[in-house]
């Protein structure tokens, strides 16, 4: 092989004598050479290894986050035994030994930690996580457990309710246009919410259809009167069946779908128009009603036995219609009234917690369903009272 040596992949030549080109002024001579200027002995310590590393480090991809150094491609099969240690290249001709990398592990991903499990004491409702986790709802535990699907809505729908009722009973108070504001509100709670309860969500075609008969149901009897509710009540109901039955016909939905839709919408509908019932009762009625079911929902929120609670939530409903009687002009027969309201607000209450329900339904139909299935109750035996 020639004098010319390599070094990192570059060829160099031996600088001439300096004395080759005749003599020169000592004053423009610096360093004078002796021989070949190729002596590994004047040349810094760096290895083989450490050159080869840099370079595949610059060429390396990068894994997760960090870059690590490939191994010296061979043009030839590379033996796999330990790394030697570093030796001096020959100062004559010859290759390089063999460079044998180490096999770079790779990281491995970090574990991720299994989720806590719920205590049986813990909040109804957990939190939205960011770990990937997936919320659950106590609908959804209980089902996993295996246990009940009725789960009762808890003490913040019974207290929107409880609030409701009582404006109610103010707006009758007031006459019939300011119980309308309240009415409508319980209207529209009705109707989202019996959809909800029966797993049809989003169902904006039905629960827009739902509130609009209670919206006619209420305006045909302000235009009748309290005289003729029950035929403003009961023709609104008739003719919304009908149109119910008219717009499923042209779904073109499945045909065990359209039934499904057309009884939701059927009932949601009724529900709402039911809701009508508190307009046309007697105001006194609706005084004692609103009072009564507020006291029963907030008794069955008690943290009591099953049997006790409903004991003590009838009792309440039965005293606030005491109460309220001697504000108005029912006086004692209120205690009736308001028995029966709580009784058709149980109910609601039942059904609105059947089925593993969500906490939408629970402050949508837990809220209403209890006033709106006390309503016929108040009309009834306001009428019959009076």
């Amino acid at each position: 092989m020639s004098n010319d040596q390599y070094y990192g992949g570059q060829q160099y030549e031996p600088y001439a004598d300096a004395n080759a080109n005749g003599p020169q002024n000592p004053a423009d001579v610096t360093q004078t050479w002796e021989g070949q200027t190729w002596d590994t002995t004047y040349q810094p310590a760096v290895s083989y290894d450490q050159i080869q590393a840099a370079q595949a480090q610059a060429q390396a991809p990068v894994s997760h986050g960090q870059p690590h150094p490939q191994p010296y491609q061979q043009p030839y099969e590379q033996q796999a035994y330990p790394q030697q240690p570093y030796e001096p290249y020959p100062s004559q001709g010859g290759a390089p030994a063999a460079y044998h990398a180490e096999p770079v592990a790779e990281p491995a991903p970090a574990p991720v930690p299994a989720p806590a499990p719920v205590a049986d004491g813990g909040p109804a409702y957990s939190s939205p996580t960011t770990s990937g986790n997936v919320r659950l709802t106590d609908a959804q535990r209980a089902r996993a457990e295996g246990r009940s699907p009725v789960i009762e809505p808890g003490m913040q729908p019974a207290a929107l309710t409880a609030v409701l009722g009582l404006l109610l009973a103010g707006g009758a108070s007031l006459g019939s246009y300011g119980l309308l504001v309240p009415l409508v509100l319980l209207q529209g709670l009705t109707a989202a919410g019996w959809f909800r309860l029966n797993g049809m969500w989003p169902a904006r075609q039905g629960i827009a259809l739902a509130f609009l008969g209670g919206l006619v149901a209420d305006a045909a009897l302000l235009a009748t009167g309290r005289e003729h509710a029950a035929a403003a009540i009961l023709g609104t109901l008739g003719v919304w069946v009908l149109l119910c039955l008219v717009l499923q016909l042209r779904s073109h939905a499945d045909p065990d779908e359209r039934m499904y839709g057309l009884m939701a919408t059927i009932a949601s509908a009724a529900l709402t128009v039911v809701a009508t019932g508190h307009l046309g009762a007697a105001p006194d009625a609706v005084v004692v009603g609103g009072a009564a079911v507020a006291s029963a929902v907030l008794a069955r929120a008690l943290p009591l036995p099953g049997p006790v609670s409903l004991i003590a939530a009838l009792l309440a409903a039965a005293g606030a219609g005491i109460a309220a009687g001697g504000l108005t002009d029912l006086g004692t027969s209120g205690a009736l009234l308001g028995l029966g309201a709580g009784v058709c607000a149980l109910i609601g209450l039942r059904v609105a917690s059947y089925d593993y329900p969500s906490r939408f339904v629970h402050m949508t139909a837990g809220v209403a369903l209890p006033l709106t299935a006390a309503a016929p109750a108040v009309y009834l035996l306001g009428r019959a009272l009076a």
